[in-house]
């Protein structure tokens, strides 16, 4: 399995501000909870990590 392989899985994602100055990308599956804390540089990171992908991804199509 990987990024490619794709499963019927239905999963909520939510991501905020906790309040301790993190941000938090909080997941929940099938009774599973994952909840992820990122600083800020580190949640900023991601979010262009996710813009290059959701480029990448329009070139494809």
């Amino acid at each position: 399995m990987g990024i490619n392989t794709e499963r019927d899985v239905e999963a909520n994602l939510q991501i905020g501000p906790t309040d301790q100055g993190m941000v938090r990308i909080f997941i929940e599956a099938g009774g599973v909870e994952i909840p992820m804390d990122f600083d800020p540089e580190e949640a900023e990171e991601i979010a262009d990590e996710i813009r290059a992908a959701a480029q990448a991804a329009r070139s494809i199509k």
